[in-house]
């Protein structure tokens, strides 16, 4: 980690808030490696303790180099995916892993040996434990329990079918914060007492010609039909105003919309200055030439444009409202606009922060999806290179699937919609929980070429193997529980359900891997 954090320091790199969790990230990952070279360095260390220190540890590293350079290289490609959703932080965040990922794998094959050949023979004691009671369980269950196994995987399957059938994006950047910090509290009193914190805009498009009906004055009316109707004095136009004042209003009527300002707020306070008469289209127009450029710049140029035909309504979402969902009142507004109110689609345009980030959101989300079969079928064909038996390759990314789709139909369960940090679970779910998978196979095909049974072999393996993967993965589950102690609440949720993932994926892999492997005999149908 201080090495990591020194290269980005000196390469200048920028931490935003999505990337900022490298540090444990990186912490979590680092460990599981160093969890499964000292595991296997104290197994052959029981094993063959005539040996000097220094060839057990070049046992140790010749053994484990692989079987990590592979979880090393399943987690980049999942942290790899995050390149393709176009936009910044979350670019940077996947660069950021990969590099970091790199150097945790060459200090674990440098500086960890390094320091275990320090240590020599005499000063190491290995003292004989009891075999995990945990791993023993899951060992008998993966023999004795194929029915419980199956209905149980079946029932995963089904809730996670239907909990992404419930996903949602959503962009509320006030709930973003935990209801004590000051952020919070300080949006919660813009929305309540200053009409709302996230901007949008509605652009009103005028055509370029018009002809309209004027009631108090059909001299102007004749004359305004050879005018052109971008000249300032006669580009108040009645119909233009009604425009104005019809979209204002229905804005305002809006639960959701705080403050709503354009031109029909000057034309109303202009009423009330003119003993509550309302101005005529020609008085408009004389006194927006009255006017002095000065006020003109600061009071009327930001809700009209005369050059370009067009009127701006700026208005502001509460954004702490319970029920809000910004992509729905996008749409809302949008439809209502066309159906309601009568406007073609070329007559308006929504714009505005609120809508930069909800397109930031939603095109997130469809990447993601995207990149999620990328990561799917990165990390398949990583398995076909290590292993080179396509059955196998299918065995070991299965149970980590099942845990990453579970993950997120618990989210959509839930209820709970998919910002910046959660919509990445999945792929870094399969990225990290496959590692288990790898080192699992690995040694079961390392230990089934010595004793040709697979009940004994898989027993071996969860006292083994198994006991390193249960190892790593309470170590990744309380790693990311770190995360819960931030006030950035996409930051809570990721760390959640991470951990929650791991722990799904650990017992996916201590279970209906090896049951997969009894039934399927990936390795040759020799004795059980």
């Amino acid at each position: 980690v201080l090495i990591m954090t020194g290269l980005l320091g000196l390469l200048g790199w920028k931490v935003t808030v999505i990337s900022s969790n490298f540090i444990a990230l990186m912490l979590i990952l680092t460990m599981a490696m160093n969890i499964h070279m000292s595991v296997r360095y104290i197994q052959i260390r029981k094993e063959k303790p005539n040996l000097s220190n220094q060839e057990i540890i070049l046992i140790t590293t010749s053994k484990m180099f692989w079987p990590i350079l592979y979880t090393v290289l399943t987690t980049i490609c999942a942290f790899l995916s995050l390149i393709f959703s176009e936009i910044k932080p979350v670019i940077d965040f996947g660069w950021m892993m990969t590099l970091g990922l790199l150097t945790s794998f060459t200090v674990t094959f440098t500086l960890l040996p390094t320091i275990l050949n320090f240590l020599s023979k005499d000063k190491i004691e290995i003292k004989d434990t009891n075999k995990s009671i945990i791993t023993s369980f899951l060992a008998t269950i993966s023999i004795n329990n194929s029915k419980t196994i199956f209905i149980t995987t079946s029932l995963i399957i089904i809730l996670s079918i239907l909990g992404i059938s419930k996903l949602e994006v959503e962009n509320s950047f006030i709930n973003y914060f935990k209801k004590n910090t000051e952020i919070y509290k300080g949006m919660k009193l813009i929305d309540n007492n200053l009409g709302g914190t996230t901007p949008l805009e509605i652009i009103l498009n005028f055509p370029k010609k018009t002809k309209e009906v004027k009631e108090e004055d059909d001299d102007f009316d004749d004359w305004e039909e050879d005018t052109d109707s971008n000249n300032e004095k006669y580009w108040f136009t009645k119909d233009k105003i009604d425009k104005i004042k019809k979209v204002h209003e229905y804005l305002d009527s809006l639960d959701s919309v705080g403050k709503v300002l354009s031109f029909s707020s000057i034309l109303q306070v202009a009423k009330k200055l003119n003993n509550n008469k309302e101005l005529g289209t020609l008085e408009m127009g004389v006194l927006y030439n009255k006017i002095p450029d000065s006020i003109k710049k600061e009071i009327v140029d930001p809700y009209i444009s005369i050059k370009d035909n067009q009127a701006r309504i700026n208005l502001r979402i509460i954004d702490s409202k319970k029920d809000l969902r910004r992509n729905d009142l996008i749409k809302k507004i949008n439809y209502d606009l066309e159906n309601k109110l009568n406007l073609k689609k070329n007559e308006f345009k929504l714009a505005g922060v609120l809508i930069l980030f909800n397109n930031l959101l939603q095109s997130l989300f469809k990447s993601q999806i995207l990149t999620l079969g990328f990561v799917m079928v990165g990390i398949f064909l990583m398995f076909l290179i290590l292993f080179r038996n396509l059955t196998l390759s299918l065995i070991g990314v299965v149970p980590n699937f099942i845990a990453a789709f579970f993950i997120l139909g618990i989210i959509g369960l839930l209820g709970i919609p998919l910002d910046m940090m959660t919509i990445t679970i999945a792929a870094i779910t399969i990225g990290i929980a496959v590692d288990n998978s790898i080192h699992y196979i690995y040694r079961f095909k390392e230990e089934f070429s010595i004793n040709k049974n697979y009940h004994d072999t898989l027993k071996l393996c969860h006292s083994t193997v198994g006991t390193a993967i249960l190892n790593t993965s309470i170590t990744i589950v309380f790693g990311f529980s770190i995360l819960v102690f931030s006030n950035f609440i996409p930051t809570i949720y990721f760390g959640v359900f991470t951990g929650i993932a791991m722990l799904l994926a650990m017992i996916s892999v201590l279970t209906l891997l090896p049951k997969l492997i009894l039934i399927i005999k990936p390795f040759g149908s020799k004795n059980n």
